[in-house]
C-alpha cells in the first residue's frame, strides 16, 4: 500500500518566531512531545538522466524488500525529485514524485521512497552523477520534529531560508490530498501563521540554487518576497 505526504510549508524566518510557533503548538495540544532532533546534508538532483538503469544502478544497496516500491514510485508518479541525504549517521536514497499540480521537489502532495542505502553520502551522489542526474543543489539543515494532534511538524533551520516549518500528514488514499491540505491549513489559521506561496518558494529555491556556496553549510540567510 502507497503512503502519500501531504506537506504545508510556513516561512518563520527567525528564531523568535520559530519559538512562538513552539509555544502555540503545546498550548493548542497538551499532548504536543518532541520526537526528534537531528542534523542534515540533503542534496538534489536533476532529472535528467535514466530511472530504469538509476533502479538497476541503486537496487544493490538497498534492501531487497523495498525495490518494488521504489520501481512503483518511479513508474506511477510524474514530475519526480531525487535526493541523498544524510542524518543520523546513515545515508538515505529519496525519490519523490508529485500526485497534484505543485512540483514533488516542493510540493504539497507526493507520493516517497525513503530508504536507507549501504552507501556513503559521496559514493550515493556518485552512482547519480554517473547515471545522468546532476546535482541541483546542497542543502545543510537542523531540525526538531514535533507531534502535534494528528500532524508530525518539523521545524528547521535552513541554510538560506532561515526557519521554516513543515506540517505533514501521511493519508493512503490519494483522492483525500486536497481535503487534507485544507484541513492543515485551518490548523495554521488557528496558529496564526500562512502557508508559504509556492510562487514564492519556487524564487527562494532558484535563488538559493544560484548562490549555494554562499549559503551552504552556514548561518547566512536571505529573504525573497
Amino acid at each position: 500500500m502507497h503512503t502519500f505526504e501531504i506537506e504545508i510549508k510556513v516561512l518563520l524566518g527567525s528564531q523568535e518566531k520559530a519559538s512562538e510557533l513552539v509555544k502555540k503548538l503545546y498550548e493548542n495540544d497538551s499532548e504536543t512531545n518532541i520526537i526528534g532532533e537531528n542534523s542534515q546534508l540533503n542534496h538534489y538532483f536533476l532529472v535528467q538522466g535514466d530511472f530504469e538503469k538509476l533502479y538497476q544502478a541503486v537496487q544493490q544497496y538497498i534492501a531487497p524488500e523495498h525495490h518494488d516500491k521504489l520501481h512503483q514510485v518511479i513508474i506511477e508518479g510524474k514530475g519526480h525529485s531525487i535526493r541523498t541525504r544524510e542524518v543520523d549517521g546513515k545515508v538515505l536514497f529519496i525519490v519523490k514524485a508529485s500526485v497534484d499540480d505543485t512540483t514533488s521537489a516542493n510540493g504539497t502532495a507526493r507520493i516517497e521512497f525513503e530508504e536507507k542505502i549501504n552507501l556513503s553520502l559521496q559514493e550515493a551522489d556518485q552512482i547519480l552523477l554517473d547515471n545522468g542526474f546532476p546535482y541541483q543543489s546542497k542543502w545543510s539543515r537542523q531540525r526538531k520534529e514535533y507531534k502535534y494532534k494528528d500532524y508530525n511538524v518539523c521545524i528547521d533551520k535552513n541554510a538560506g531560508y532561515g526557519y521554516v516549518a513543515e506540517f505533514e500528514k501521511m493519508i493512503t488514499d490519494k483522492d483525500q490530498a486536497e481535503s487534507t491540505k485544507e484541513a492543515i491549513r485551518k490548523e495554521l489559521a488557528l496558529l496564526g501563521i500562512e502557508e508559504l506561496d509556492q510562487g514564492r518558494l519556487e524564487r527562494m529555491f532558484t535563488h538559493y540554487n544560484s548562490h549555494r556556496p554562499e549559503y551552504y553549510g552556514t548561518e547566512k540567510t536571505f529573504i525573497i518576497e
